[in-house]
Parts: C-alpha cells; structure tokens; sequence
C-alpha cells in the first residue's frame, strides 16, 4: 500500500473526518470530487477548480478509452499532465458508462463488449483491461469493473450482477500493480436487498482493497431508500478504510450520506446545473432564468467566498442564461463546484469541533428559508 494511507481524526456519531494520503498529494475527508468525464471539469479551468477547494477530480475510464484513448494519453504524459491538474485523480471503471450509453452491449464473464455512443466502433472492457486503461491514465485511485443495474431490481437480477461484480473484483485485483503506489477500491452492489450487500461487502472485504465503494445507487431511487441502504450497509464496511458513495449527489444527500459515515462524494449535479442556469448557494438552489432575477442588482451571494456568487449581479446571471451565453454556464459552474466544497470544509470542521448535528440542522434550515427576503 505504498503511497496511499487513511486516517481518522474525529468521530460525531457515524460521521468522521479526516485525511487520505496519495502518491499526489492528500484529500481532507468527508470530499467532494468534482466531475471530469473526459478529462476536463466541464466549463471550469483546472486551476479555477483547485482554488474552491477541491483536492481531487474524477475522470472517465469509459470516455477516455473511446477519446483520445488510454494509449495516447499515456503518450502524452498522462491524464494529470495531459489536464494540467497536479493533485489526485479517481477514475471509475467505466462499467456504468458502458451499461448506460453504449449500444448493443453484450455482457459475460470475460467482460463487456459494446458499440461507441460516439461512432459505434466496437470495443471489449474486461476488469483487467479497465485496470490497464486507468493506470495508463496515471489514476491515483483506481475501480473495479463492476455491473450496476437498474433499480427498481428484482432479487435474482440483483443477486446475479453482484455476484459477477465479485468474481470482476478478484480479477480487478490481480491486474492491479500494487507497487506503483495507486489505490484500488471495491465496490459493493446488492441493489436495495440487504443480504445481498452483507455478502457483496465480506466478499469484497475478503480480497482485501484500499478503499470500498458503494455502488448502484443514485440511479433514480427516492433519497430514503438511498439512505436505507446506506444504513443497513455502511456499518459494515471496513471501518479504517475510505466509504465512498458514487454518484451522489445533492448538498442534501451528501449531508445525509456523512451522517451515515461516507467519506467520498461524486456528482456531475453541480457543473450540469451549472450549465442549465441552476446555482447552488447556502440559501438553496436557485434558478437564474426566473424572472425574479432580471432587475436585480445583488449578487447570489455577497458573503460567498466564490467571485462568481460574490462579484457579479443576478441580473447579469440571469440575462447571460436567459441568452444562453457560455459564460453564464462558466459562472454558474464556478458558484456550484465552490459552493459543494464550502460545503465539505464546513462539514470537516462542524465534525472536528463535534458539532455536526448543528450544523447539519443549521444548513438545511438555511435552504429551507430560501433567499427571497433578498428582494424585499
């Protein structure tokens, strides 16, 4: 495990806080990892991003494979100095890329064999090849291929997909190169069925990895069947490692998800809202193509540590999106991916000083009152 460590520094209840130490660098827990599917945070520079806070992004196995392709990145140096990002990169496996867009997929034991959404070639994603694609990327963190399958799921198919998500694990570990100082993670599926997490989580517990995810959901379940598989399966995760929920989520699931002892977070929300006129703010979310918004002269934000919430008025917001300018969705992206990390330094810290329930309550009082007493 050279390279890669995890510490704990404080307790709240499930809560923790603490620090994941890479080969590049360290990641303060709980962390939000902002979104870089093809390498690049959609309408954010890299440096932009690492001044919100950010100390880590993800990128994309699938999408990188297709363009410009493993081989070509690690040509160039590498998907950190291909991004000019200088920090950790996770990359997931790409499993769910491939159920989710590619055409006339065709899954067995060796893999999965699909046609691009981009073009249609076809290509084949095995656990040993995505693990070969993302350490020719230079992925500090790396994931097994797993299959996640849409929810509602009825037990067999849910039993099935974990199951060879299991037998994928093993061989997602053989193919990792442990003495590179990178991190893999396993991932635990199950669907909403408790049994099957308990086995999918001893299974993965038994091959031994860095870090262990909790994966298929965010697939369009209500928030509390979410948070009621969270709290039938955190628990029993390996409590010295890193809890990683993937693909979640809102300010209000992430809070929610640290209550019930998740350390790591992945959304594209914040950048895709971003570039939909939707901003993300203390005082909730807030949609800059309402109308409300046309003549007023405040920011989202005056207190905001972010100058894009800060600095520039909800008039001009509102016009740029109203006209669909690139920098309304560059703003807007900023206010957002800054905005999710204010929230994780304030979660850290409300942990460290052991007070988090208050400050939990705090915040989502805060989005219930809303902003509209700016206008009065």
């Amino acid at each position: 495990m050279t390279g890669f460590s995890f510490r704990i520094d404080a307790r709240e209840g499930n809560a923790r806080t603490g620090v994941i130490q890479t080969r590049r660098g360290p990641i303060r827990t709980p962390a939000f990892m902002p979104v870089g599917t093809a390498g690049t945070v959609k309408a954010m520079f890299p440096e932009t991003v690492a001044e919100t806070g950010a100390d880590i992004v993800l990128g994309n196995t699938y999408h990188l494979m297709l363009r410009p392709g493993a081989e070509r990145v690690a040509r160039l140096g590498g998907l950190h100095k291909m991004m000019r990002w200088d920090k950790p990169i996770l990359t997931d496996s790409g499993g769910f890329q491939v159920m989710s867009l590619a055409g006339l997929r065709k899954l067995d034991e060796n893999g999965v064999t699909f046609q691009s959404h981009i073009d249609g070639s076809k290509h084949a994603l095995s656990p040993e090849r995505s693990i070969e694609i993302q350490a020719l990327l230079g992925a500090d963190i790396q994931m097994q291929l797993d299959e996640c399958v849409a929810l509602p799921c009825e037990h067999a198919e849910a039993e099935r997909a974990m199951e060879l998500s299991l037998r994928w694990a093993e061989r997602s570990k053989r193919a990792f190169d442990e003495p590179s100082g990178a991190a893999l993670f396993g991932i635990v599926q199950g669907g909403t069925e408790p049994d099957l997490r308990a086995r999918s989580v001893k299974g993965l517990a038994d091959i031994g990895f860095h870090g262990y995810a909790v994966g298929g959901l965010a697939v369009g379940e209500p928030q509390d069947v979410m948070f009621s598989v969270l709290n039938d399966t955190v628990p029993q995760l390996p409590d010295a490692h890193p809890h990683y929920l993937m693909g979640v989520g809102t300010p209000d699931d992430i809070l929610g998800s640290v209550e019930r002892g998740i350390d790591m977070f992945d959304c594209v929300m914040p950048t895709r809202a971003g570039r939909h006129g939707q901003a993300y703010t203390r005082f909730g979310r807030i949609n800059l193509r309402n109308a409300r918004h046309a003549e007023d002269p405040g920011p989202l934000d005056e207190d905001s540590p972010c100058p894009a919430a800060r600095d520039y008025s909800r008039a001009y917001l509102h016009h740029l999106v109203r006209c669909g300018e690139s920098l309304g969705g560059m703003l807007l992206t900023w206010v957002n991916v800054a905005y999710y990390q204010e929230l994780m330094s304030g979660i850290r810290a409300a942990i460290a000083a052991g007070r988090f329930a208050d400050f939990a309550a705090e915040t989502r009082a805060a989005w219930a009152r809303g902003d509209i007493e700016k206008l009065d």
